[in-house]
């Protein structure tokens, strides 16, 4: 990575709002998982209380089996072929579905990009059986949460990101641009950050966060961070082929094609590992815990018909601010006995509110997570599930927390009102009706929905300016800590960096490197010249210095004409190497000044972090020396410390 992920900020978006995470025996499995003596009966008997999550965890591992294998069908067999760790992080995924199926923002596709992820998976998981790049057992959940951060986007600030997703749309500044515009931090940041949270391992982290500029990734040619970054590129190609109508498909297979080149496959290849990722996707579809997205049709890869939906849509609602008027408050009227089913209806229905009926508890659940009523009134006596079952039910549910709920009863003991209102009833009326009465009670109910919709609307309004904030705040941070000059981070965060850098080296047990940079002749240059030129030779020495580093390494402008350069990863030899190139790169670039045209050279000093160095002061004293030495003979030279 280019520089670590700002931490600062995705805490920031965290305290923001609920972004998405495990629940249930998902959580249970992330925390099973943290203990170091967990066994495999103890995760097998924890799974068992899903048997969906069952269903998926063996179709994920008879994705890791090669053709003609013996097929996974017992479950302790599939937690021994996928670990612990891929089963963590697929009981991850999965809980994000069933838990994020819908929700607030209104112009994001919860159910395309459901479907996407999945189809992502599945191919990353082919690319990463074909490539041998990573672990084959893990890959599928590294495509399928790769794209989380849009998730959470939506999740915390789902008015604003609707904002943002509809100027993308009509607009040709970049998705990407706009967010980084609107939240300091874009989605594929956000991705990253909440995988790396969870702790998904480093090298993953890497690749999501280049995956989408793939093509032009700055990781090391032949690295594993880089052969990753390739593969989850091709695979949200292969997503957007199998998502495109016929008339973009083309476009999004060159896309492929060109990636593939960049692996070394043949144009054969793709094709086949599109005919695969659409034919798993069949079986996949049926299993997933949300509605799919109909796929078009997939001519010249493999028909797919749209799965069936399991869930009707719920009908228009009004805005989360927005309290109803006209039509009125959504109330739903939950009654065994049809005769008093239709008479609350049509006294409803005479006040102004928009009403739906369900004839018991069970059914009154299922209406209730489509119809969104703002208001229930139902029953307490029924068959199945009554009134206080349901209402139990509902409260602890994200949706039915804010619900306003009243219970008819034929029954005043108070010892039965207790426990009506310890089950989290708001009223209760006596049966029979009383029009009067219920209407009073309704406008009471109307009332509190009011207030929450006002509270929602403050809550909104203060997300709103703490994003606001966040991107102030993020920018002055930057303006703080960068050069003017060069565009290069300054002195304050090169310190902070490399002992960030000599922290994770010592821990790690990894080799450090650093290099201290000094432009040769440069006071002559300023004093015969004078500033301007000396500004503009320093600035061009700088474009030719970022322009011969690797992706991981990290260049600051430490004061004057001095440059520290911080090697993660990185012996002396092959610091040294890197060096030798920044040196002859400077040196081949002339630098223009006006008219002017001047050579410029570097003097670099190396030095590497030795176990006996108490600190990082000692390292940069080790290459300082160095470039005292450097310059002594001669300079346009590199010279390395030891």
């Amino acid at each position: 990575m280019n520089e670590p992920i700002d931490t600062r900020r995705f805490e920031e978006i965290k305290a923001a709002g609920e972004l998405p995470s495990p629940k249930g025996i998902a959580l249970a499995i992330a925390r099973m998982s943290q203990r170091g003596d967990a066994s495999l009966a103890e995760l097998a008997r924890l799974v068992q209380g899903d048997p969906a999550l069952v269903g998926r965890l063996v179709r994920a591992a008879n994705g890791t089996q090669a053709p003609g294998s013996r097929p996974v069908v017992a479950l302790r067999d599939a937690l021994a072929v996928l670990g612990m760790a891929a089963v963590r992080n697929l009981a991850l995924g999965f809980s994000l579905i069933s838990s994020n199926g819908q929700g607030l923002c209104r112009s994001f596709p919860y159910a395309r990009f459901w479907t996407g992820s999945v189809i992502r998976a599945i191919a990353m998981q082919k690319i990463a059986m074909r490539l041998r790049t990573a672990g084959v057992e893990e890959s599928f959940s590294v495509g399928l949460l790769s794209a989380v951060g849009a998730l959470g986007l939506a999740s915390v600030f789902p008015a604003q990101y609707s904002r943002v997703l509809d100027e993308a749309r009509s607009d040709e500044t970049g998705l990407l641009d706009l967010e980084r515009q609107a939240f300091a931090m874009t989605h594929v940041e956000l991705s990253a950050a909440m995988l790396l949270d969870w702790g998904m391992p480093r090298f993953f982290v890497v690749a999501v966060l280049g995956h989408e500029s793939a093509l032009t990734s700055q990781a090391e040619p032949g690295s594993r961070e880089h052969g990753l970054t390739l593969a989850l590129g091709l695979a949200r190609a292969i997503e957007s082929v199998c998502m495109a109508g016929e008339s973009t498909r083309p476009q999004h297979m060159d896309a492929a094609r060109a990636l593939a080149a960049r692996m070394e496959w043949v144009p054969e290849q793709i094709a086949a590992l599109c005919d695969e990722v659409a034919q798993d996707w069949k079986d996949w579809s049926q299993m997933l815990p949300v509605d799919a997205y109909a796929l078009p049709s997939l001519d010249g890869i493999v028909p797919v018909p749209a799965p069936a939906l399991s869930v009707q849509p719920a009908p228009a609602r009004p805005a989360a601010n927005e309290v109803p008027t006209g039509e009125g408050l959504r109330v739903l009227v939950v009654e065994d006995d049809a005769a008093t089913r239709l008479t609350l209806q049509a006294l409803l229905t005479r006040g102004g509110y928009q009403v739906a009926t369900a004839e018991d508890g069970v059914c009154g659940m299922e209406c209730a997570l489509e119809f969104q009523p703002q208001i229930i009134v139902t029953d307490w006596m029924m068959p199945q599930m009554n009134g206080l079952e349901l209402t139990r039910t509902l409260r602890q549910t994200r949706m039915g927390r804010n619900i306003y709920i009243i219970v008819l009863t034929s029954q005043e003991e108070d010892q039965r009102l207790i426990e009506a209102f310890e089950a989290g009833v708001d009223d209760y009326m006596v049966k029979p009706l009383r029009p009067r009465v219920l209407e009073a009670r309704l406008r009471a109910g109307q009332r509190l929905v009011r207030m929450q919709k006002e509270l929602e609307a403050e809550r909104e309004e203060i997300r709103r300016y703490a994003a606001e904030l966040g991107v102030s705040n993020r920018r002055l941070q930057e303006v703080a800590l960068t050069d003017a000059l060069t565009g290069f981070p300054n002195r304050r965060y090169a310190m902070n960096r490399l002992g960030q850098e000599w922290a994770i080296a010592q821990r790690s047990e990894r080799p450090l490197s650093c290099m201290l940079i000094d432009i040769d002749q440069f006071r002559q240059i300023n004093e015969t010249y004078g500033r301007d030129v000396a500004d503009q030779v320093l600035e061009q020495t700088a474009k030719a210095i970022r322009e011969c580093m690797r992706a991981q390494d990290v260049v600051c402008r430490t004061g004057g004409d001095e440059f520290l350069i911080v090697c993660p990863d990185t012996d002396l030899a092959q610091a040294a190497a890197c060096a030798q190139r920044v040196c002859a790169g400077v040196s081949a670039v002339p630098m223009q000044a006006g008219r002017l045209r001047l050579s410029s050279s570097i003097s670099v000093g190396v030095a590497t972090r030795l176990a006996a160095m108490p600190g990082p002061d000692a390292l940069l004293t080790l290459a300082d020396q160095a470039l005292i030495a450097a310059k002594k003979g001669g300079r346009n030279r590199v010279q390395t410390a030891g």
